[in-house]
């Protein structure tokens, strides 16, 4: 496993936060880099276009007067994502905007561009992108990108069917990369697991919808914060791809969730959001199956200490299972 050089003394955990549809937003990115995980929102969440230019000029101004403020603690690198599906009007206005911010890491969905990853790669950033199949993952190391996010069994929002164990087991056998692996990571012993199971980095986005600093409403962060694994519903009716959300938004809908209907893929749009697919993501919420784990809506910053101080505790849990065991390998070759 490798660690790229712009993670280096900036982690407090090895986590990224995921970008939320039309929830993350500069105080969540800032409020997650400077507890020490990368924050990340979509491009498309700032509108209209102009407000990216606000946005990347804030985060960028916060965080390195934080870092002015905190040399011994620096904040952690923020990325945006970009949507590459041929939909998206705006990926090139977006880009150059990107570039004039030299943003430091780029995520990249639906869709992989090699002339985006190069042009990442000339402004000094760096690229992971989005993959559910090892089809996926080939194209998009071929094609340039310097790192992979396993969008695993589990995820919440656009999320794909194969086991974390399976996923990650795979794609080490041929890449030895970055790898972030998402589905159902809501607490530090997850994120533990996830880099037993091989992944460098815990990708979780559903934990941070229960934050003080997301842009939900307060409907959405209390099914979160209520929810469990059996209320999440996996369908591609909503905007042609499959993904997971909670059953309680679909019922509120109007509509049967153990009967949708199925989509056209052929018929998907992920362009500029207009008005039905924000509507959709409004109104039908998306969420990985870990919310078990999350029993309040905190500050972002508790969160994340919340995840440090389950995550020391499992290596160390771990660590003493490993003395024992080996102990008792030792006792028994002694007999």
């Amino acid at each position: 496993m490798s660690m790229p050089a712009l993670f280096k003394g900036r982690l407090s955990i090895p986590v990224i936060g995921s970008p939320l549809f039309i929830i993350s937003v500069p105080d969540l990115v800032i409020a997650q880099c400077k507890a020490g995980i990368v924050g990340s929102f979509p491009a498309l969440n700032a509108r209209p276009a102009a407000l990216l230019d606000e946005w990347l000029a804030r985060i960028t101004e916060e965080l390195a007067a934080h870092d002015r403020a905190h040399p011994e603690a620096p904040s952690a690198p923020f990325a945006v994502n970009q949507i590459v599906h041929r939909s998206n009007n705006r990926l090139e206005q977006d880009l150059a905007l990107c570039e004039k911010y030299k943003v430091p890491m780029m995520i990249t969905s639906l869709g992989a561009r090699e002339e985006l990853n190069q042009a990442a790669h000339r402004w000094g950033g760096i690229v992971f992108h989005d993959v559910i199949n090892q089809n996926h993952a080939n194209s998009a190391i071929r094609k340039g990108a310097d790192g992979l996010i396993a969008v695993a069994a589990g995820a919440g929002g656009h999320a794909g069917t194969i086991s974390p164990f399976a996923f990650v087991a795979e794609t080490r056998n041929w890449f030895d990369g970055p790898i972030a692996l998402s589905g159902a990571i809501a607490n530090g012993r997850a994120i533990r697991a996830a880099r037993v199971l091989g992944a460098d980095f815990a990708y979780i986005g559903s934990a941070f919808i229960a934050t003080e600093e997301a842009n939900a409403v307060e409907g959405y962060k209390r099914a979160i914060v209520e929810g469990q694994a059996d209320g999440i519903v996996y369908s591609n009716l909503f905007t042609g791809v499959h993904g997971n959300y909670l059953r309680s938004s679909i019922v509120a809908a109007g509509l049967d969730p153990d009967n949708l209907p199925q989509s056209d893929p052929s018929k998907m749009s992920f362009g500029s959001g207009g008005n039905q697919e924000a509507k959709a993501w409004r109104d039908i919420w998306g969420s990985g199956q870990g919310i078990g784990a999350i029993k309040a809506v905190l500050p972002a910053a508790e969160l994340i200490a919340r995840f440090a101080a389950e995550y020391e505790q499992a290596k160390a849990e771990l660590a003493a299972k490993t003395a024992l065991t080996s102990g008792n390998h030792l006792a028994f070759a002694a007999e």
